[in-house]
């Protein structure tokens, strides 16, 4: 249907087989027909477009639209239009209505934004009908049958909307669990491979030097290295020194052990300068050794510091794996009820080991108030809400920072805040945080969904509250959640001028 075609008899009897303009009267539809503005988009030509002012409200006669969004880089189709039924029927699958199909764009315009998302053409010839801002909120007001077409549509792209974003939160959640576990288990994993990898050669020659040592000693030198290895073992954990002095010991026991005519004193070196010992300690427990046997004593007892080394690497590194493999259990809740009763800093605690590969350069400072009684609620989700909280803090900050987390009792509630000194949120922002799809983020950088499904966590799951105050230099994300068998509600205390609450805004939806 081309645009000259579109006669007003045409466009009446069109408008007139739409089921949002079913009820109007005749009087009503000749208003309609006045102020429509019919327009013919060829294939893939954009009809608005995501982060635009929405001017107005959009109706579709002929051919189809598909609504994407741009997230984290990737084009995402959220929804399509269009008036073939095959093509609307396989639309339907999530129980779409079939008036939705027919018309988008109402929400920005009832919101006073921007579009959330882009509408291009679907098909060789669309056809759709554009009503500006003011011609849209008249339609509502003269034509009372479009309201009751348009609320039952409203309800379903808010539920749908819901879904949708609970969904892109939980893979996002998964994909931050699965990258901070990958590069957690780097360092432990990598341990494990490289002393794995040199233990046969190490015991090699462990082996070898012990053979040596037992045919070029004598039995008063062989005693020798059953008080060392009593020695090594009471040895407590070394202090951290300075580097250089470290290295410059290492070298004067290498350089010692050389003359001495050891085969791998750079090795000697190493292992007695990882302990924390120097050149007199070696020279206090080889006094009683006699010249000839000194060598076979000194590649003997390198050999034997590296594989006490590597068996220490290996000792370190399982109890890493386990921590973290516990940490990511404990973060998901795997094989736990839904509901139950749980320690908030444990969660807290769980999200800085998710995150840590984000954390380089922040300093984290922790203020937990002791014996904090127990939640009662779902442990998993409110962890989405402390990555959320921690990820954009972490991100305020670029790179540098201080980040505390604190937690507190306050009456029947439990207060969690988490801060940062990043740059703030500037006032104008701050009331609509918590709105979905509201972002100060680039297009594309987010969806503007993470702190309104954490307000929605915090609120409608566990009875809470959620507000920020900030102001440059310093921005608190403040959660308020009843203690368990507290039968009141958490709610924030009266606002001031730096503090805003999220308002629980219906949620926005892409079309």
């Amino acid at each position: 249907m081309n645009a000259p075609e579109m006669t007003a008899p045409r466009l009446r009897a069109a408008l007139r087989g739409l089921e949002v303009f079913a009820g109007l009267t005749e009087e009503q539809l000749d208003w309609l027909v006045s102020v429509s503005r019919p327009q013919v988009l060829s294939d893939g030509e954009v009809l608005f477009r995501d982060g635009e002012e929405a001017t107005g409200f959009h109706v579709l006669l002929s051919g189809g639209l598909v609504v994407t969004k741009v997230v984290d880089g990737r084009e995402e189709v959220l929804t399509r239009h269009s008036t073939e039924e095959e093509s609307a029927a396989s639309e339907d699958h999530d129980g779409k209505p079939p008036a939705a199909h027919r018309f988008t764009g109402e929400l920005p315009l009832l919101t006073d934004g921007a579009y959330v998302a882009t509408a291009a053409a679907s098909g060789p010839s669309t056809t759709v009908v554009a009503y500006p801002k003011a011609v849209f909120f008249e339609m509502l007001t003269r034509c009372n049958g479009v309201a009751a077409v348009l609320i039952p549509v409203l309800a379903w792209r808010i539920k749908s909307s819901e879904v949708q974003a609970r969904k892109r939160a939980t893979v996002e959640a998964l994909g931050t669990l699965a990258a901070g576990l990958a590069h957690e288990l780097n360092n432990p994993a990598a341990a494990v491979a490289r002393a794995a990898q040199e233990l046969a050669p190490a015991l090699d020659r462990l082996t070898r030097t012990a053979q040596d040592w037992g045919a070029a000693a004598g039995p008063a030198e062989r005693a020798v290295l059953g008080r060392l290895t009593a020695e090594l073992d009471a040895l407590p954990p070394p202090v951290t020194t300075d580097p250089l002095a470290q290295a410059d010991a290492e070298e004067e026991i290498a350089d010692w052990g050389e003359g001495a005519g050891a085969e791998r004193s750079n090795l000697l070196g190493s292992g007695v300068s990882d302990l924390g010992l120097d050149l007199e300690w070696l020279l206090r427990w080889t006094r009683d050794i006699g010249k000839q046997s000194l060598a076979c004593a000194l590649d003997h007892l390198a050999a034997l510091l590296e594989v006490r080394a590597l068996a220490a690497e290996l000792r370190a590194a399982g109890p890493r794996i386990s921590q973290l493999v516990s940490a990511t259990r404990d973060y998901a809740n795997l094989d736990r009820a839904p509901e139950q009763r749980f320690p908030v800093t444990e969660g807290l605690e769980n999200t800085l080991v998710v995150l840590r590969a984000k954390l380089g350069g922040i300093t984290v400072v922790r203020a937990y108030e002791p014996d904090l009684p127990e939640l009662t609620g779902y442990p998993s989700e409110l962890n989405q809400v402390w990555t959320n909280l921690v990820d954009n803090a972490v991100e305020a900050m670029e790179g540098s920072g201080v980040l505390t987390l604190s937690a507190r009792s306050e009456g029947v509630c439990m207060v969690v805040e988490v801060t940062d000194t990043g740059r703030g949120i500037p006032p104008d922002v701050l009331p609509r945080i918590f709105e979905p799809f509201y972002t100060t983020k680039d297009v594309g950088k987010g969806t503007g969904l993470g702190l309104h499904l954490s307000y929605r966590i915090v609120t409608q799951r566990h009875h809470g509250s959620l507000a920020a105050r900030s102001r440059p230099g310093e921005t608190r994300m403040v959660v308020r959640l009843p203690f368990a068998g507290s039968a009141q509600s958490c709610v924030s205390p009266a606002q001031t001028p730096e503090t805003a609450r999220g308002a629980a805004p219906a949620p926005d939806t892409p079309s």
